[in-house]
């Protein structure tokens, strides 16, 4: 492997723009990401004079000393519900726990009693999906209130399904562990009923259908919530209380003695190297990509070089293809295969794409595919020359490949290129988006311009000439809701991707991934079966 050459001038006009730009755009992401860690300060206070922990402080005790937390799509529910919920209400992400790798999601009561808000559900039944397909252990720290009534039409039927995967994993043996701190009714209360190891606290942890009110209403009996749902009852008398903890604490000193005893074990069937940090500083990230994405051209092979290890790649098909690069390179010692955006696709391109992703599935190479993409090339040459069906083999390999796939999006993720560079519908194992980002079927210009061509023409074709007020005025109201709808905030709030992050991250967030994917055994599965390949 050879070390990639940078180019770059830290001391030119051009670099210190993008550099002063970049860093305003991640220290409004650090300080949006820091309100939603701090949300809910009144109800962390009304916690902890109840003697209970705040969620937060519940999943920095139970992870290990010193380690990683990758939390996932933190700014989820982003300007939405007039902002009641921030992240959705629920902390979820990827730890060590007693040396394991775990999924962890939490309830955080401290907003709006951790009840659940449609995109709360999303956010659980996606860290759920992640625990499945890379066959983590799933810790539950419960206490919530349900559903957040003034919305359930909208999320009580897709609720059950966070149900049926607990089930679903615990019938495929992935640990399914649930700490119990305060309220877990009605639909709440099957959180522990499916777990395989529940701990609940006493004086504080209560699991029922119903509670006192619904019982009083339904049979006319009376009675008080310890005696219907509370710990002693479950440890006693119904058998759903596993373990009895004193406080929050105690639960989490149990929760960690249980993964402990798991006897859980992954085998690497890698080329592992001893990692090396990149040659080059990843801060310069800040000063290379440009303040317009779009228009400006990014040497993709420039970011590569501060992601790597070594900032050393072997390049495949360096002069083929050119506006896609495909070299492989070790990340924090993990062999992998990357595909970067260096312009268009191109047919040659896709076609450099489609070899490279078969070639990275019989070496069992993971893929990292680095988005910057407005597309593929349009226009009566592309088309004569087989554009639809050379894409269609690159969208053939990534969408058949099974080897774990991992994407960032940089700059442009548009059209069906977003879909080829294993976009969120191709179920990348983790998808992580910059906040120079963006995501749409293509750009705001484009979209304006195409609508108003069409509403020219329709005018024509009707004998009036079109009104080019009445057109620009559209075309102004279109670049705005694709602005606005393509903005990274606006798609991480959905959980388009897995959460936004600060370039410099990149390398350690793709690294838990790299070592979480491992859990499940891949490697074995062998080189996948593909559609057919239109040659």
């Amino acid at each position: 492997m050879q070390r990639i050459q940078t180019r770059i001038n830290p001391r030119s006009e051009e670099y210190r723009h993008n550099d002063e730009h970049n860093r305003r755009l991640m220290q409004t992401l650090a300080e949006r990401q820091a309100a939603v860690r701090s949300a809910g300060a009144r109800g962390n206070q009304r916690m902890i004079e109840r003697g209970k922990l705040p969620a937060r402080e519940r999943v920095e005790l139970l992870l290990d000393a010193n380690t990683p937390f990758l939390e996932l799509s933190t700014l989820a529910a982003h300007d939405m519900y007039d902002n009641e919920t921030p992240g959705a209400g629920i902390i979820a992400g990827i730890g060590t726990v007693s040396g394991v790798e775990c999924m962890i999601s939490a309830n955080n009561p401290a907003i709006k009693g951790g009840t659940s808000y449609p995109i709360s559900v999303d956010k659980s039944l996606r860290a759920q999906e992640i625990a499945r397909v890379n066959r983590l252990p799933m810790l539950y720290l419960v206490e919530s209130g349900g559903a957040n009534l003034p919305h359930q039409a909208e999320l009580f039927v897709k609720g059950g399904r966070g149900f049926a995967n607990q089930a679903q994993m615990s019938a495929l043996g992935l640990p399914q562990i649930a700490l119990v701190f305060g309220n877990s009714t009605a639909g709440g209360a099957y959180i522990p009923g499916l777990s395989d190891y529940t701990v609940f606290v006493r004086g504080q942890a209560l699991a029922f259908l119903g509670g006192p009110p619904l019982v009083k209403m339904a049979t006319g009996e009376e009675v008080d919530e310890e005696t219907l749902g509370g710990t002693d009852m479950h440890a006693r008398i119904s058998g759903l209380a596993d373990f009895v903890a004193t406080g929050d604490a105690d639960a989490i000193r149990i929760g960690r003695e249980i993964v402990a005893q798991l006897n859980w074990r992954k085998t690497i069937q890698a080329d592992l190297r001893p990692p090396q940090e990149p040659y080059y500083d990843p801060q310069e990230l800040y000063g290379i990509i440009p303040v317009d994405t779009i228009r400006k051209p990014l040497d993709m092979r420039e970011v590569i070089a501060r992601l790597v290890d070594g900032s050393q790649v072997l390049d495949f098909k360096p002069d083929y293809g050119s506006t896609l690069v495909c070299c492989y390179a070790y990340l924090n010692g993990f062999p992998v295969g990357i595909i970067a955006n260096n312009g268009v696709l191109f047919s040659d391109s896709a076609h450099k794409a489609a070899q490279f992703i078969q070639l990275c599935n019989h070496s069992r190479t993971p893929l990292i595919y680095l988005q910057n993409i407005t597309g593929f090339m349009v226009g009566t040459r592309a088309e004569q020359g087989g554009i639809i069906k050379d894409g269609s083999k690159m969208i053939n390999a990534v969408a058949n490949s099974t080897v774990p796939q991992f994407t960032v999006l940089i700059g442009g993720a548009y059209g069906a290129g977003y879909y080829a560079m294993c976009g969120r519908p191709y179920d990348p194992c983790l998808l992580f988006a910059w906040p120079t980002s963006r995501t749409a079927v293509m750009g705001a210009d484009q979209a304006a311009g195409v609508l108003g061509i069409i509403q020219e023409s329709a005018a024509r074709r009707q004998g009036v000439e079109p009104d080019k007020e009445q057109i620009e005025m559209m075309k102004a109201m279109v670049r705005l809701s694709f602005e606005k709808e393509s903005d990274p905030y606006y798609g991480t709030a959905r959980l388009w991707d897995d959460g936004l992050l600060d370039p410099c991250a990149t390398r350690q967030a793709l690294s838990i991934g790299l070592s979480m994917s491992y859990n499940r055994d891949w490697f074995s599965q062998g080189a996948p079966r593909y559609g057919n390949f239109r040659m």
